[in-house]
């Protein structure tokens, strides 16, 4: 559990405006341009449920640590919510709310079957011991197991999970139901029934939206820089497929710190060097790099993949990229994305950038409901389809709507959403419009 513990990613910034209260000003302004009335608004803005438990574990030294857990299911009109579960200190029931919500869209615009959940538990994992974790992670599934379940909502891995998490964390649901369910939760070890591809997922996928978003610009990746602002999960497969590429990376932090290299780093020894729970800023082949300058460095991508509030009215000043990917949930605020636009950077927005998770969750739970297992290939092939027809629908958007991508890719899942409201007979045809 090395790597768990040691991969706790920090705040650089002060958390300057409400997660939850960014995605509601969003939602109510891409609504307002797509003409919608604003009941639409009154649907979308809050979560359908959210949950919150007591988790008393019993420490190693005997004594009882309660902790804090949430779940939050947003939207369940086109099927069972679907969303990770994070083990962070900063976790807060806002946070989570807005998580899901942003969940939603992203299964709308990549035409899933799903909608949005979230889950967390308010805990710094390197303060506890192997055992101490295992019984976190059981005790918080004990606590939402009246709520979860493969037709209702389908958890997964987050920030600070993982598959032996999972595996857990469904052994314990299995235990209290008697029998195996191996679709409840996504992201699980292979050998329980996990998809092949699922762990590189989320990092496949945002550079499968560098990848477009190059073209549209005229890019060719081979000669361009990159920069990453996290290296966990997400940011070490977004590092190693955007080398494989051809992209010349140059500087990656992580919370401890980050490291430079103006030639570029050697991202496949770095990713052997990290693989045992080490912090990049231990790797001695790069200068070291402190996390406030990786903004100004001049590179042609940006990508966020720590947490949220990081490109904000400070540092998006600093930002030199032509495209920022948001590998992260929310990495931009309001008021550093205004900047983001007056500087004319393409920003691939979040939900739409760091959806090849929830899609390969999606092929997960359907290889769960079918007991049948596609090889990686496949499994690749399905996600890159999915992927690039979400760019395709978001970039069109942009271009009738003459928006930011951020705003055109809200516009299609909500249009997404609207029409599955309208389907159940929740609105009518006088609700579409204002």
């Amino acid at each position: 559990m090395k790597d768990i513990k040691d991969k706790v990613e920090a705040d650089i910034t002060t958390h300057d405006k409400n997660p939850y209260e960014i995605v509601k000003e969003l939602l109510k302004h891409s609504i307002s341009e797509l003409g919608f009335d604003e009941n639409i608004y009154h649907i979308l803005k809050k979560p359908m449920r959210v949950l919150e438990v007591s988790i008393p574990v019993r420490m190693d030294n005997g004594d009882i640590r309660n902790f804090t857990g949430y779940r939050s299911q947003h939207l369940d009109i086109l099927g069972p919510t679907k969303g990770g579960i994070r083990f962070h200190p900063n976790v807060d029931v806002d946070e989570v709310k807005a998580l899901s919500i942003w969940m939603s869209l992203k299964a709308a615009i990549l035409d899933l079957p799903l909608g949005g959940g979230k889950g967390g538990v308010i805990v710094n994992p390197r303060e506890l011991s192997e055992r101490e974790l295992e019984e976190l992670s059981r005790m918080y599934i004990r606590k939402i197991t009246p709520i979860i379940g493969p037709e209702k909502d389908v958890p997964a891995p987050d920030v600070n999970t993982n598959p032996e998490v999972m595996g857990w964390m469904i052994d314990e649901y299995d235990t209290l139901r008697g029998y195996n369910i191996p679709g409840m939760l996504t992201g699980k070890p292979i050998i329980l029934g996990g998809s092949q591809g699922r762990l590189a997922a989320t990092g496949r996928g945002v550079v499968l939206m560098v990848r477009e978003a190059a073209r549209f610009l005229g890019m060719d990746l081979r000669q361009c820089t990159a920069s990453l602002q996290g290296f966990g999960n997400v940011g070490s497969m977004t590092a190693k497929f955007l080398d494989e590429l051809g992209v010349k990376i140059v500087a990656v932090t992580d919370a401890n710190g980050g490291i430079y290299d103006g030639n570029g780093l050697d991202i496949p020894d770095l990713l052997a060097f990290v693989k045992d729970g080490r912090s990049v800023t231990e790797y001695t082949k790069a200068k070291p790099l402190n996390n406030q300058d990786l903004f100004s460095l001049p590179v042609d991508i940006f990508v966020p993949a720590a947490i949220e509030n990081q490109i904000t009215k400070e540092t998006a000043p600093l930002i030199q990229a032509k495209i920022v990917a948001e590998a992260a949930n929310g990495p931009t605020t309001p008021e550093g994305d205004k900047i983001l636009e007056e500087k004319d950077i393409f920003v691939i927005p979040d939900i739409l950038c760091n959806a090849g998770g929830v899609t390969v969750s999606y092929f997960e739970w359907v290889q769960n409901a079918m007991n049948y297992y596609w090889k990686e290939e496949e499994v690749n092939q399905k996600l890159e389809e999915r992927m690039v027809s979400g760019f395709e629908n978001v970039l069109r958007m942009r271009q009738q709507q003459k928006s930011r991508m951020r705003k055109a890719a809200y516009m299609v899942g909500i249009q997404h959403l609207v029409k599955a409201f309208k389907a159940r007979g929740w609105i009518k045809n006088a609700d579409l419009t204002k």
